[in-house]
């Protein structure tokens, strides 16, 4: 059953990496997990039995979810934008007393506000930089080196929370390219893209598990205030019409079913 439920968290992680606006590392912290992520791929080498039995469900689950919703998500973004928009964002509501909870384990101090702010401030710039330039830098064949990059910030939107790599792909033109590449499973494509994603994935995730042995609550609050950004990030403009209104239940519903999923974690 672990193991379905590990699963199944991995192909939300692999959605929330595919999605334009939407970040894999911030529903890691919506469903509890990233923290034991950071630490499992940052201390590999410490118990590595265990760590490997705890990342094949959740690594699994990502590939399936990149690789198998990418054209799913394609669809959905371009015909229901606002209503899986505001899903997701009731999603991640929903989960932000558990955050703050699981953030305040060791105490709290005003001055974790500070890098909340700052990391708020940078997930909505990052929104406005992939708005307002999308596909400047179109390449038809990028090479073996520009693929390995584009892995690498597949990587970086993976690893931290609130900011979405759809968005720095799009701002570089690689996004449709890469999305193509995944939906028609073309190897030289996804191999040097998937080394770029390891290897920054490893950096990264070695970095902030560092940070979270050092300065728990200083981390935990920077994370927070990139998951704060990303759902100010990606809330869609505001029509009072039909589809508007059932993207409203839509967040609803996600914000009731995430806060009792996060509730039943916190009492056990």
């Amino acid at each position: 059953m672990k193991f379905l439920v590990d699963f199944l968290k991995g192909i939300i992680i692999g959605v929330g990496a595919v999605a334009p606006g939407v970040s894999g590392g911030a529903f890691a912290v919506m469903l509890g997990v990233y923290h034991k992520l950071t630490d499992a791929i940052g201390n590999i080498f410490k118990d590595f039995r265990r760590k490997v039995f705890f990342l094949f469900p959740l690594g699994l689950g990502i590939c399936v979810g990149v690789l198998a919703f990418s054209n799913v998500m394609k669809y959905l973004f371009k015909y229901y934008n606002s209503q899986v928009k505001l899903l997701f964002i009731g999603l991640m509501i929903g989960t932000l007393p558990s955050i703050f909870h699981e953030a305040n384990k060791y105490g709290f101090k005003k001055s974790y506000l500070v890098p909340s702010i700052v990391t708020f401030i940078i997930a909505i710039l990052f929104t406005f930089m992939g708005n307002s330039v999308i596909d400047i830098v179109p390449e038809e064949n990028p090479s073996l080196l520009a693929l390995m990059i584009y892995g690498v910030i597949i990587g970086f939107g993976t690893i931290v929370p609130g900011i979405s790599s759809s968005f720095i792909l799009m701002y570089i033109g690689a996004y449709e390219i890469l999305l193509d590449g995944i939906s028609s499973m073309n190897l030289m494509i996804l191999i040097p893209t998937g080394i770029g994603f390891i290897i920054s994935i490893m950096i990264f995730a070695s970095l902030i598990n560092y940070l979270f042995e050092k300065i728990y609550g200083y981390t935990y609050y920077t994370v927070i205030g990139f998951v704060l950004g990303s759902i100010f990030a990606i809330f869609p403009a505001i029509d009072l019409n039909i589809d508007f209104i059932f993207g409203i239940v839509f967040c609803i519903l996600g914000a009731l079913i995430s806060y009792t999923l996060s509730r039943i974690k916190i009492s056990s």
